[in-house]
């Protein structure tokens, strides 16, 4: 179910701590969650950057891109902006004026990240060409819900920049015995989960991991990482977005977030989470 272009419903477990701490009780409930896609920025007809980003606003979007890049210091400087010609909503086409174009060429040359789909930039295209590198998750790791939370807990524990600064992400790893492997902290978040992993990876434990806690929201690229490093636990401090969401549920992965002290909000993949 849709709300919109900007969001999505996904069913969902409320998990919310009874009685006792063993007895958790669980509610089926509609989540709304922010939708991601991938968006193009062509310039004069090539490819400029792909980002990701929340449907909506794309000519301002890329307008404001090319400003903070320097590729225009005035709207003038653009000949047109607009999307493609197939009015694709993930794509923006802008061509400059030859003027503009003869002061910048060092920047036109710099280039980031471009899909290298025939079809243009779809989100089911991307997830289909990123399938191809990243394996399911293999089923059998179990953890108590309560361990889950002293999880959570533990992130906090060990970030020393953000209590001081509230100013940093942190990523850490957990192997199957709920034992602490690996913990970054950096001003961005995909920064803070490479160095993470980057830890465990050169010293031969990545293995072992099974349970990744962020402090920032669930991103594609983020669930991506994950499963690169075969991880099939991410809990993380906010809802995950939608092509989080969906890339978890192809890759057979558990996503969840706590929504108080004592409830869990697990997205998909249940079944690693022990309620009872």
């Amino acid at each position: 179910m849709s709300a919109g272009k900007n969001t999505k419903f996904y069913q969902a477990l409320r998990c919310k701590e009874g009685v006792s701490q063993t007895n958790f009780s669980d509610q089926t409930i509609d989540l709304e969650l922010i939708g991601e896609e991938p968006f193009l920025i062509r310039i004069d007809d090539k490819p400029y950057s792909v980002v990701m980003r929340t449907p909506g606003e794309e000519v301002f979007h890329a307008a404001g891109f090319c400003l903070g890049e320097g590729i225009a210091d005035a709207p003038d400087d653009f000949k047109t902006i607009g999307y493609d010609k197939d009015l694709d909503p993930n794509i923006i086409d802008i061509w400059l004026k030859p003027e503009r174009r003869e002061k910048i060429p060092h920047l036109l040359e710099r280039r980031g990240f471009v899909s290298q789909t025939s079809c243009g930039i779809c989100g089911k295209e991307m997830m289909k060409e990123l399938n191809q590198i990243l394996m399911p998750a293999e089923n059998g790791f179990e953890v108590e819900i309560n361990h889950v939370f002293d999880c959570i807990g533990k992130l906090s524990k060990n970030q020393k920049y953000y209590q001081r600064t509230r100013g940093s992400h942190a990523a850490i790893i957990f192997d199957d015995r709920l034992q602490a492997i690996s913990f970054s902290e950096d001003v961005g978040r995909h920064n803070a989960l490479d160095k993470a992993i980057g830890k465990i990876f050169m010293d031969g434990t990545l293995s072992d991991a099974s349970i990744l806690v962020l402090s920032s929201r669930i991103s594609y690229e983020l669930v991506q990482k994950a499963a690169r490093a075969r991880l099939p636990v991410m809990i993380s401090n906010s809802r995950p977005t939608t092509l989080a969401v969906e890339m978890g549920q192809a890759l057979n992965m558990t996503l969840a977030f706590p929504a108080e002290e004592t409830e869990l909000i697990i997205v998909c993949g249940e079944n690693r989470i022990k309620r009872r």
